[in-house]
């Protein structure tokens, strides 16, 4: 940390400080304290996809930032603390925040910005750290409100982040419906990630069925995940079990890590197992995080209904990836109670901004005019609500049903996998379908560049 005396500093930020006051007074201590020198930071920086008030990265040997202005590593966005005669607030939930986030989000995804790994929106009066990983924005941190209290503790968190940045996203794949091919698309995004050159760890955390496990012809390893719930003592690692295909040559080959459902899972569906937990629901995540920096991508097949385990495998997760069937209606309402109910829920417990949903996608797809016509009246229907005497559709579920939608136009695509025999059929033959089948491979990899992937 430099001798800033951040005191001082917030101090001359004037309540109605404008934009330039909380960019000069504010974000450039900031930035010095967080490691970038005057050289290392470009202001109006060109993102591809709009202007970004700062850019910041460490210079190379060859290489000085503020003259190449290529590959930025953190981006932020300032706000005033008003605008002409009205304050700014910036908590999380406002209009203003809900404006920033959109912009940072855009920002770290515009085409210059392809080595960005953070981005950071704060008007001095709030804060709130973003990461990238791939295509995908997420929270970083809850949006902290700033004092002379915890400035130093807010920052000393910021400069952590910024120096020690998590390699794994983690996923759960997750709906609060069964059989809409949750276990499917575990095993074979895991398949078609590592097809992509990225290192993958599966979880399957289903207490009864365990079907992943048993999908991949993998059985328990002499640790058992259950144990390490329970047990301090045991090394996570040992339960691993590397999911090998054979090729060409006859020789086998790792595809994927595997942490295996076990028989010992089941015993805590019973509540007063369950309490023998230490930090109940928030254990799995700590489990795993022993991985996020070994991993490009740790993928948790959770199991059906709002139970200990499925809110296990959310709270462990950065995203929660929906897949669901155009005609099965309960995976569509399903989703939306996941979005509004149980993703609040668990932001609360974890009091980092985490996790997110990813949009909604249609598994097994086999669309009919009609099918096609009941699903988006039924979309419709889950989306619309009252404002006064109309109706209109809600804006917070809109992105996460079609997200190509703007205010111009409402777009209803959804992306779609298709049905095909040889996904269904592959769990047989203990090899993913992407492996088996090269339409099934085709729309895997679109399924992780829709979401997860660049181009």
């Amino acid at each position: 940390m430099t001798n800033i005396d951040w005191n001082r500093v917030l101090d001359s930020i004037s309540q109605n400080a404008k934009e330039s006051d909380v960019e000069d007074r504010f974000v450039k201590p900031l930035l010095e304290t967080l490691g970038f020198s005057f050289y290392e930071s470009v202001r109006q920086f060109n993102t591809g996809n709009g202007i970004v008030d700062f850019a910041a990265r460490k210079n190379h040997s060859d290489d000085n930032f503020s003259l190449s202005k290529i590959n930025p590593y953190l981006l932020i966005e300032v706000k005033g603390r008003v605008s002409g005669r009205s304050p700014i607030n910036l908590a999380e939930g406002t209009p203003k925040y809900k404006e920033a986030k959109k912009q940072i989000t855009d920002y770290l995804l515009g085409l210059k910005c392809r080595t960005s790994q953070w981005g950071i929106i704060t008007n001095a009066t709030d804060i709130q750290v973003f990461r990238k990983h791939g295509k995908i924005v997420l929270p970083a941190t809850d949006c902290m409100r700033i004092n002379k209290n915890n400035i130093i503790e807010v920052i000393t968190k910021i400069k952590n982040l910024l120096e020690n940045p998590p390699k794994a996203l983690s996923v759960c794949i997750y709906n609060d419906k069964g059989g809409v091919g949750k276990t499917t698309t575990t095993i074979n995004l895991a398949a078609i990630l590592r097809q992509q050159q990225k290192k993958v760890l599966v979880v399957d955390f289903d207490p009864q069925q365990g079907d992943l496990t048993d999908s991949l012809g993998l059985g328990e390893g002499k640790v058992k995940l259950s144990d390490c719930l329970v047990d301090r003592k045991l090394n996570i690692k040992e339960t691993i079990q590397p999911f090998n295909v054979k090729n060409k040559a006859g020789q086998l080959v790792k595809v994927f890590d595997v942490i295996p459902s076990d028989s010992g899972l089941s015993k805590f569906m019973g509540y007063e197992y369950e309490a023998r937990i230490e930090k109940g629901s928030a254990r799995l995540r700590d489990l795993l995080k022993i991985f996020v920096s070994e991993y490009d991508y740790i993928l948790v097949d959770a199991p059906t209904n709002w139970t200990f385990f499925s809110k296990s495998c959310v709270v462990a997760s950065d995203v929660i990836l929906m897949p669901t069937e155009h005609n099965n209606f309960s995976s569509l309402k399903n989703a939306a109670k996941v979005i509004k109910q149980f993703l609040p829920e668990v932001k609360k417990l974890r009091n980092d901004g985490g996790p997110i949903a990813l949009p909604i996608f249609f598994n097994k797809h086999k669309e009919t005019e009609p099918s096609k016509k009941r699903a988006l009246s039924e979309i419709k229907a889950i989306l619309t609500v009252k404002k006064g005497d109309d109706d209109c559709l809600d804006p917070d579920l809109l992105p996460y049903y079609w997200p190509k939608a703007t205010k111009s136009e409402l777009d209803k695509t959804i992306f779609a996998i298709p049905e095909y025999e040889v996904v269904s059929s592959a769990a047989f033959s203990r090899k993913p379908a992407v492996f088996q089948h090269k339409k099934a491979a085709e729309y895997y990899l679109k399924l992780a560049k829709e979401y997860f992937l660049y181009e």
